[in-house]
């Protein structure tokens, strides 16, 4: 990566530009890196539970599916409720949406599910509209502004101010790349910072930079001292601090090169804490490159694994330890649709496929 002269210095973010990747600026600290995404809220009307009560995180993906077959399943991905409304017969669930939601003026029965259980039905729903609030900017603390963002801000016309894409760039407490996100952005003010001389605050518009959810911030605190060094850290989270977790390993092991061992490398999966989809995906990712090892976050990102070029090398052989647990908590999931299938098959059936011959025990 390019960079300005005057913007080398300690900082655990890199303000980017993404075009042509130079570096803006450095800094220690941002605010507004963490917080609430922005949810879509949908009331169900006529809510009828099938036995599961439905209040908090509800999960990672839940699916709304309509009696319409020629209408596909909607995605609500980290989904929480708020419970039903007083003196209604209405659930609120919140979520980010997916990129396809419900058609204009929809009206039908939807069936709704979290992939493992149905969790209930209602005979319509709509989307809520939330009061409209102001996006909170985005704040880098004690910046060590580059040549080029010093240009820009000495100049202040709107134009110079339009950064256009960039990325943060997050960065662990050697110095390696964690994670980035991007966004579209433009100066909003900048002034200078009571963290040292010739730092500056900036403050970056925030309108379309989606905030890393407030409850993962504890595992990016524990990754900021470098990749785990033993099996099994993310053992004691729940499912939803767990696919945070993943997301971590994953966005690490898709960047750095792994080492490639020979055919016939013998395996062993310690399967005592899978129980759920993301302690599948973190065991199987440790047994094969370690603590902190990727090895697919989902089916087809483990087919694309066990082709070549994370770890694995074709034949190679697997003990799975404990199979008992991922047996139980991940034979009977649901497809987007409802259609009953079994994960943990699928699993076995893929590692086959892909060459590794799997023991279970």
């Amino acid at each position: 990566m390019h960079e300005d002269s005057d913007s080398r210095g300690s900082g655990r973010f890199t303000l980017k530009e993404t075009e042509r990747d130079r570096a803006w600026g450095v800094c220690a600290a941002v605010e507004g890196l963490f917080g609430e995404p922005g949810r879509g809220m949908y009331e169900l009307f006529g809510w009828a539970s099938e036995g599961v009560e439905v209040r908090g995180w509800a999960g990672s993906r839940v699916w709304l599916v309509p009696d319409d077959k020629a209408l596909g399943p909607w995605l609500l991905e980290d989904a929480e409720s708020l419970g039903q409304l007083p003196g209604t017969d209405s659930l609120v669930l919140t979520g980010l949406d997916d990129c396809e939601g419900p058609p204009g003026g929809f009206r039908g029965p939807v069936r709704v599910h979290d992939g493992f259980r149905w969790l209930g039905s209602c005979r319509e729903f709509a989307l809520v509209l939330p009061p409209e609030r102001e996006a909170a900017p985005l704040v880098l603390r004690g910046l060590v502004p580059g040549e080029r963002l010093r240009a820009a801000l000495m100049k202040g016309t709107r134009r110079a101010l339009d950064l256009a894409e960039v990325a943060v760039e997050v960065h662990d407490d050697q110095g390696e790349l964690l994670t980035e996100r991007l966004l579209w952005t433009e100066v909003n003010a900048w002034r200078p910072s009571a963290h040292g001389t010739d730092l500056i605050d900036l403050e970056l518009d925030g309108e379309h930079f989606t905030p890393v959810p407030a409850y993962a911030r504890p595992i990016w605190e524990r990754w900021f001292a470098g990749p785990p060094d033993t099996p099994g850290a993310w053992a004691d989270l729940d499912t939803r601090r767990r696919w945070a977790w993943l997301d971590l390993v994953q966005e690490l092991g898709c960047r750095r090169a792994r080492p490639t061992r020979p055919p016939g490398h013998a395996y062993e999966l310690d399967g005592r804490h899978i129980t759920d989809e993301p302690g599948l995906y973190l065991a199987l990712g440790e047994a094969v490159n370690g603590p902190g090892g990727y090895f697919g976050g989902c089916l087809s990102a483990l087919d694309e694994c066990l082709g070549g070029d994370f770890g694995h090398t074709a034949p190679a052989r697997l003990l799975w330890r404990n199979a008992s647990t991922a047996r139980e908590h991940l034979s009977r999931t649901l497809t987007p649709t409802g259609r009953p299938y079994d994960l943990f098959a699928e699993v076995l059936d893929a590692l086959d496929e892909g060459g590794m011959r799997v023991t279970l025990a």
